[in-house]
């Protein structure tokens, strides 16, 4: 958001957080702050502010659900924001029963220039001859919305131990949780053709593995925005997602293969997104299997759904909301 918003020439200054430095441009007395603080931690982020950035100006929080209605305890912060933006319209009707004004305003992948590194699939350790699936989560956004058992499940189903498909797992945060860990690892089992990544990646090769990868599944229960699937369409790559939440928002049939599903209620051992009152959604894993064999099997198809991906990102991701929020709030170009 910080480099769109400099390429728009409205300037912009950051403040760290952990360091507490305020860092970019001037930005001169009564910019409006944009907090990347999700309600709960809102308030408390706000009492290791300098009071001149937190008084004088027009607050708005940048928040992100990944549930059709956020819970009670984000209803306190509401008082310490002027307004709400959300990155889709999904966390955007979660956000309006807390009483402020709330504008979509969606992650500008389709303005900012993503570049991966060289690196190639001979530097990450991965086989040239064979079609390569990549999933990518982090384990601190809860195992179970990220619903990796599924997707090994799904790729099982669809190509059992062919040497020629080959799924790439590259999983975050694994040493605090090691135990979600040892989960998908016994899922896994024996599977030949079935590997783990956990080393820490730098974003552009992060993006450059993604590149890297003829499709990428996101067998997602909910997703706020989707990131990893915005991400991977960008690069052209052929994307297939769960037809449920964020996502639907830029994926279809006409740049993707999504998934069917079943509304369930949202149950998370976490404790994170455990709402069971409320739903989300269960892949269809028959359906994922299919739409892998299909994927796999002809490469012209992927390239055709990747080209259409990328023009959707390009198209709908192009920074326009996020423009215009920051305009209306007094941001000068």
């Amino acid at each position: 958001m910080v480099q769109a918003l400099r390429d728009m020439h409205i300037p912009c200054a950051t403040w760290d957080t952990d360091r507490r430095v305020l860092e970019g441009d001037v930005t001169g007395p009564g910019a409006p702050l944009v907090m990347h603080v999700n309600a709960p931690m809102l308030p408390y982020a706000q009492l290791f502010m300098p009071r001149t950035l937190r008084t004088g100006r027009r607050i708005i929080g940048y928040w992100a659900w990944e549930l059709p209605v956020v819970p009670g305890t984000w209803r306190h912060a509401r008082r310490h924001v002027h307004e709400i933006w959300a990155p889709s319209h999904f966390t955007a009707e979660a956000l309006r029963p807390l009483g402020r004004k709330v504008r979509v305003v969606e992650h500008p992948v389709g303005l900012a220039e993503q570049k991966p590194s060289e690196r190639n699939r001979a530097s990450f350790g991965l086989p040239e001859d064979c079609v390569i699936v990549l999933v990518s989560f982090s384990l601190s956004s809860s195992m179970v919305r990220k619903s990796p058992i599924e997707t090994i499940h799904a790729f099982r189903q669809a190509f059992g131990d062919r040497r020629d498909r080959l799924l790439v797992m590259k999983v975050g945060h694994t040493e605090h949780y090691p135990d979600d860990l040892a989960a998908i690892r016994a899922a896994i089992g024996g599977a030949p053709n079935i590997r783990i990544e956990t080393g820490q990646l730098s974003g552009a090769d992060r993006l450059a593995l993604t590149a890297c990868a003829d499709i990428v599944l996101s067998l997602h229960r909910s997703e706020g925005f989707g990131l990893v699937v915005a991400e991977a369409m960008a690069l052209g790559r052929c994307v297939i997602a769960t037809d449920w939440s964020a996502t639907t928002e830029f994926l279809d049939v006409s740049c993707g293969l999504p998934v069917s599903y079943t509304l369930v209620p949202a149950r998370d051992p976490r404790g994170i997104w455990d709402m069971p009152d409320k739903q989300w959604a269960l892949p269809n894993i028959d359906d994922a299997a299919q739409a892998l064999r299909i994927a796999a099997e002809d490469p012209d198809l992927r390239s055709r759904l990747g080209t259409n991906a990328r023009h959707r990102i390009a198209a709908h991701l192009d920074g326009g909301t996020l423009q215009g929020a920051a305009l209306a709030i007094g941001a000068r170009a």
